[in-house]
């Protein structure tokens, strides 16, 4: 374990060094933690493999759920998570020109280990990444996204948001880390991810990759094939 990082009342990025784990990106893997060591936990590298051993992992609270309550609160500095078991089919494929992701809130993880491992290609792929979340300060990881599309020419971000105001409610946690740099109000689309999408649809030849709460990944889905995406053109995982 290296550090947790807390950025919402709700959140925390947590990055670990330890032996190399095989598996590609996009792929989420079990966990185990000392919070709950006899619980398995399916989390997604934010990271692609690399041969250092490092990844990063978001973690955000499910209402009602002790688990990851816990996970967000009590992980510290020092502690051993056992990861194993590495699945999934969120990948891209190598003739791909043009891929669209979408990510509901920490479905972005996988979808970021992704996009990092395309910018290793000498000639990466066109690609939109759509990221969702209830208010703008939902977006936890706006200005880092935003620094990639200065540095990556073939990067396009549409942030979405269902209200454009942040509740009145403070999050100490999302204060403390909060910088000048992202997205401006009038940058960020109105609606759910779904709506959104659409906005844009079809997408008759691009790879669609989509990713987050269940019920907001398969909104996105339907509302995809019923505007003329191929339903052949969608990859897509829920949680």
């Amino acid at each position: 374990m290296v550090g947790a990082h807390r950025l919402r009342e709700d959140l925390t990025v947590i990055r670990l060094i330890g032996e190399f784990v095989p598996f590609a990106a996009g792929q989420s893997m079990e966990v185990r933690t000392p919070q709950h060591p006899n619980i398995a936990r399916r989390l997604y590298s934010a990271l692609p493999p690399s041969l250092d051993g490092k990844l990063e992992f978001h973690v955000r609270t499910v209402p009602g759920g002790w688990c990851s309550g816990s996970l967000v609160s009590d992980t510290r500095a020092g502690d051993e998570w056992r990861i194993s078991n590495p699945g999934g089919w969120l990948t891209v494929d190598e003739d791909a020109t043009e891929i669209v992701m979408i990510a509901d809130g920490i479905g972005l993880a996988p979808l970021r280990a992704l996009l990092l491992d395309l910018s290793r290609r000498a000639t990466p792929p066109n690609l939109t990444l759509f990221l969702g979340g209830r208010y703008p300060r939902d977006l936890y990881a706006a200005d880092m996204l935003y620094l990639l599309t200065e540095q990556f020419p073939w990067l396009t971000v549409l942030p979405v948001v269902q209200d454009e105001h942040d509740p009145s409610r403070a999050d100490a946690w999302y204060e403390a880390c909060k910088v000048d740099v992202g997205f401006q109000p009038e940058e960020m689309l109105p609606g759910t991810l779904a709506e959104a999408v659409a906005r844009f649809a079809p997408f008759d030849h691009q790879q669609i990759l989509v990713c987050g709460n269940s019920g907001q990944v398969q909104a996105v889905v339907d509302r995809l094939i019923a505007t003329g995406t191929p339903r052949e053109n969608i990859r897509y995982e829920g949680f």
